[in-house]
C-alpha cells in the first residue's frame, strides 16, 4: 500500500507544473510551450525600444473604475517593464467591439500602417465562433491581418478565446481554436493558448469560472493578472532573454 501511495505522489508531482503549489499562474508545458518567432521583438529588446499593441475585444478590458489598471494589459506593460528596466517600453491598446476577424484585420492594416509597432497582440476568434462564420473565412482573415503586421515590420502573437463552461456545449470554440493554433503554426508566430490555460485552472480549481457577482469581478482580476504574466513569459522564451538582456529578476 505505502509503495502504490507512493508512486502515486510520484505521478502527482511529475504531472503538477514547477511552482503550482504557490503560483496560481502555473500551467502545464504543453500550454506555455510555443512555436513561432519574434525576431524584430528580439532587435527591439537589445536597440532598448520596444512598442506593444494590443488588439482585441472587450475581454482585454474590466469594468469599474479599477477595471483599466487591473485587466491585462495594464498587467502585462507592468511585467514586461520589470523584466525590461532598462528599455523603452510603450504598450497601447486598441479595442475592436463585436468585430469579426475580416473587419479586424482590414483595421490592423490601418494600425500597423499608422502606429508601427514592433509587437501586436492579436485577440480574437470569440465573435467568429459564436455566429459560426465559415472556417475557411476566418482563417484568410487571421492570415490577412498576420501578413499585414510582417509587412509593416512586426511581430505578432496570436490570442485565442476565452474558456467558459457555460458556454463549452454551446459555442463550437475548440474548431476556431484550432484553426489559430494552424495559422499560426504555418505563419511562424506564437500562439497564446488562452483557451487551454483557462480550461487547465478550471479543471484543476484553481479558478471557478461559474462565479457570480463581486466574486466574479475578483476572479477575473486574477485571471487577467495570470494573462499578463504568462504573455511576458512567452515573450521572454520566443526572444531568446540570454541574448537580448532580459532581467532575471
Amino acid at each position: 500500500m505505502m509503495r502504490i501511495a507512493g508512486l502515486a505522489a510520484a505521478l502527482f508531482l511529475f504531472a503538477t507544473p514547477l511552482g503550482a503549489a504557490d503560483d496560481p499562474c502555473a500551467v502545464p508545458e504543453y500550454i506555455t510551450k510555443v512555436e513561432g518567432a519574434l525576431p524584430q521583438t528580439a532587435k527591439a529588446i537589445k536597440s532598448g525600444n520596444l512598442n506593444v499593441l494590443i488588439f482585441g475585444t472587450r475581454s482585454s478590458t474590466l469594468p469599474g473604475t479599477e477595471g483599466a489598471k487591473n485587466a491585462y494589459p495594464a498587467r502585462f506593460e507592468a511585467a514586461l517593464k520589470a523584466k525590461l528596466p532598462k528599455a523603452n517600453v510603450s504598450v497601447t491598446l486598441e479595442i475592436a467591439l463585436a468585430k469579426l476577424t475580416t473587419d479586424m484585420a482590414t483595421q490592423l492594416k490601418e494600425l500597423v500602417a499608422l502606429r508601427k509597432p514592433t509587437l501586436v497582440l492579436w485577440q480574437t476568434g470569440i465573435f467568429d465562433a459564436m455566429k459560426n462564420v465559415d472556417q475557411d473565412q476566418f482563417r484568410a482573415a487571421l492570415d490577412e491581418g498576420i501578413a499585414a503586421v510582417k509587412a509593416a515590420g512586426g511581430d505578432v502573437i496570436l490570442i485565442n478565446q476565452q474558456y467558459s463552461p457555460r458556454t463549452e456545449s454551446m459555442i463550437n470554440i475548440p474548431a476556431y481554436a484550432e484553426v489559430m493554433r494552424s495559422a499560426a503554426r504555418e505563419a511562424d508566430v506564437p500562439l497564446f493558448d488562452r483557451l487551454s490555460a483557462m480550461k487547465y485552472w478550471s479543471e484543476q480549481g484553481t479558478f471557478d469560472f461559474t462565479a457570480h457577482g463581486a466574486d466574479k469581478g475578483k476572479l477575473a482580476e486574477r485571471v487577467h493578472e495570470c494573462f499578463g504574466k504568462l504573455l511576458v513569459d512567452l515573450i521572454v522564451d520566443t526572444a531568446k532573454p540570454t541574448k537580448t538582456g532580459f532581467s532575471r529578476q
